[in-house]
């Protein structure tokens, strides 16, 4: 697995600082699902721990993190840390003891005091990525996945993946590639019940839309998998951006017509 000797030291990091308090570390995301590209790819942990940890176990833990970030990919790590409760039975929007990724590197930079703080809340993106943890997760330290994690209710992992393409119509010029296959793998799994990684995600938008946004795929894709950069043709992004949210729409009223099947009948 590429970087595993930066997650082993990840691992060994957490050990470390958090002890007996640590349940596991998880690897999801695109490194967990066999489509990472150092060019384009962060590395997604999830830290798992049996109770809240003291600021100052926060900060001798993120100073680890810095060091390693700066081994990392072009996008570093992005990680987050949540207590055992809230994940068996699913708790959502899911609270979070701490949070990294790159964009808050200079908050910590500039004042850690604050960051390990102040850097906790609720997050609604842990839920589909305790989904994915759920489909194609690896334990890298700990208890195994099944043990920890409970199914992540349906109407929470939507509402979740619908988060993420809200803004799809202003973000599309801007994040192209992300965007055009997010926006695949949403419908896909509105239509098809499919869990799929972005690039999964374009290929069944290729084989399942209308030719007409085949080009845009096709550069999403290759890009996703290449140093290339997106330059899409506006018009045809928009429109593609449009038209799938209207798709996407559709199907997300056809299975709010479908109970879930982790759901209790009732007469």
């Amino acid at each position: 697995m590429q970087y595993q000797h930066l997650l082993e030291e990840f691992v060994a990091s957490a050990k470390e600082t958090m002890g007996a308090a640590l349940t596991g570390v998880y690897l999801h995301g695109s490194l967990a699902m066999h489509c990472f590209n150092p060019d384009k790819s962060d590395i997604d942990l999830l830290l798992v721990i049996e109770k809240e940890i003291s600021d100052a176990v926060k900060m001798e833990f993120m100073k680890h993190v810095l060091r390693l970030n700066g081994q990392g990919p072009a996008k570093g790590l992005e990680l987050s840390v949540v207590r055992r409760e809230v994940l068996n039975p699913f708790v959502y929007p899911t609270p979070f003891e701490l949070h990294f990724s790159l964009r808050h590197q200079n908050w910590f930079l500039e004042n850690p005091e604050d960051y390990v703080k102040c850097m906790k809340g609720v997050d609604k993106d842990l839920a589909a990525h305790v989904t994915m943890i759920n489909q194609y997760g690896i334990t890298l330290f700990g208890e195994p996945i099944g043990a920890v994690f409970a199914p992540v209710p349906k109407e929470a992992y939507v509402d979740s993946i619908l988060l993420d393409v809200e803004h799809a119509k202003d973000d599309i010029l801007d994040q192209p590639v992300y965007m055009t296959l997010n926006l695949c793998r949403v419908l896909a799994f509105l239509k098809d019940g499919l869990y799929l990684s972005k690039r999964e995600g374009g290929k069944w938008g290729l084989r399942h839309l209308p030719g007409f946004f085949r080009p845009q795929i096709l550069q999403a894709l290759e890009c996703y998998g290449t140093s290339q950069t997106m330059r899409p043709e506006s018009e045809l992004a928009e429109q593609f951006a449009d038209r799938m949210l209207e798709w996407i729409e559709e199907a997300k009223q056809q299975t709010e017509r479908v109970p879930d099947e982790n759901e209790n009948g009732s007469c």
